[in-house]
C-alpha cells in the first residue's frame, strides 16, 4: 500500500511540475517521435522539436537496435533501454573510426548522446509513468514531459505506425485519453531525416496553433485535463491541419488516426 501511495504521489508531483512549466513557457503540445531503432529519424525529430521548445520524448519499435556494420550481413546490434548512445559511439569508434565516420554513424551518435541517455523501446514504455529522472539528466525536451503522456505521436515509417497503433489497441486504453498518431514516411538516411525534422516542426507548429485556439475557447483547465470531451474540438480540426501540411510537404506521405492511451 505504501508503494502505491508513493507512486501516486510521484505521478501527482510530475503532473504539477508539468503544469508549472506549461504556464511559465506558454502552452505547448507534447510530442513523441518514433522510428525503428530510435537512432536517426526519431532522434532528428526529437532534437528539432526540443530546439523549438516542445516537450518531447522518442522511441524505437524494433526488437533490437540495429546499425549498419562493415557488411550488410554484419549489422551492429544493441539492446534497447540498456545501451547508451555514448557506449555505442565509443564501441564503433574503437572498431573502425574511418568507416563509421564516413558513413555518418559517429556524427549521428554524437548528436544523439547530447540529446538523451540511450535508445528506448516503445513496447517497453509505461505510458504515464513519471519521467523526472530524464529531467534530472537534462534530456533535451524533458521539461514539460514529466507526467509521461504526449498529445501527439509522430512515427517515421509505416511499419512503426502499425506497431504503435497495434500496441495501443492491445494496452486497452487504461488512461482513457485520446492521442493522435501520425505517420510521416521519411527515408532512413541522414539527408532525408534532416528534411523530415523540418517537416515535423512545421506540423507541430500548425497543430499547436490550433490547440492554443481551442484551449482558449474551452478554458485552460478543461483543455489541459486531456479527456475526450475537453479536446473534442481540437481533435476535429487535426485532419484539416494535416491536409494543409500535406500540401506544403507533398513528398512526405502522411497517415493519421485517433487512438487512446
Amino acid at each position: 500500500m505504501a508503494s502505491t501511495d508513493a507512486s501516486a504521489g510521484s505521478s501527482a508531483a510530475a503532473a504539477q511540475n508539468e503544469q508549472q512549466n506549461c504556464a511559465a513557457a506558454g502552452f505547448k503540445l507534447k510530442f513523441c517521435t518514433v522510428c525503428a531503432s530510435n537512432q536517426n529519424r526519431s532522434m532528428e525529430g526529437h532534437l528539432r522539436l526540443a530546439q523549438a521548445n516542445y516537450p518531447v520524448i522518442s522511441f524505437g519499435t524494433g526488437s533490437l537496435v540495429r546499425l549498419p556494420g562493415p557488411t550488410q550481413s554484419q549489422p551492429n546490434v544493441y539492446k534497447f533501454n540498456q545501451t547508451s548512445y555514448d557506449s555505442i559511439y565509443r564501441e564503433l569508434e574503437a572498431k573502425d573510426p574511418r568507416l563509421y565516420q564516413a558513413n555518418g554513424l559517429l556524427n549521428m551518435l554524437g548528436r544523439n548522446r547530447a540529446i538523451k541517455w540511450g535508445p528506448e523501446r516503445w513496447q517497453d514504455w509505461q505510458i504515464g509513468a513519471p519521467r523526472v529522472k530524464q529531467l534530472d539528466q537534462k534530456d533535451q525536451g524533458a521539461a514539460g514531459m514529466e507526467a509521461g503522456v504526449p498529445d501527439i505521436v509522430i512515427t517515421c515509417e509505416e511499419r512503426c505506425w502499425d506497431a504503435v497503433v497495434d500496441d495501443l489497441m492491445h494496452r486497452g486504453a487504461p488512461l482513457n485519453r485520446p492521442v493522435h498518431v501520425i505517420n510521416i514516411d521519411i527515408r532512413d538516411n541522414h539527408r532525408d531525416a534532416s528534411i523530415g525534422g523540418s517537416a515535423i516542426v512545421d506540423l507541430a507548429d500548425s497543430l499547436n496553433k490550433v490547440a492554443v485556439e481551442e484551449r482558449e475557447r474551452v478554458g485552460p483547465a478543461v483543455f489541459d485535463a486531456g479527456g475526450a470531451a475537453s479536446r473534442a474540438t481540437f481533435d476535429e480540426r487535426v485532419p484539416e491541419v494535416l491536409s494543409e501540411w500535406q500540401e506544403r510537404w507533398p513528398d512526405l506521405p502522411a497517415t493519421w488516426t485517433l487512438a487512446w492511451f
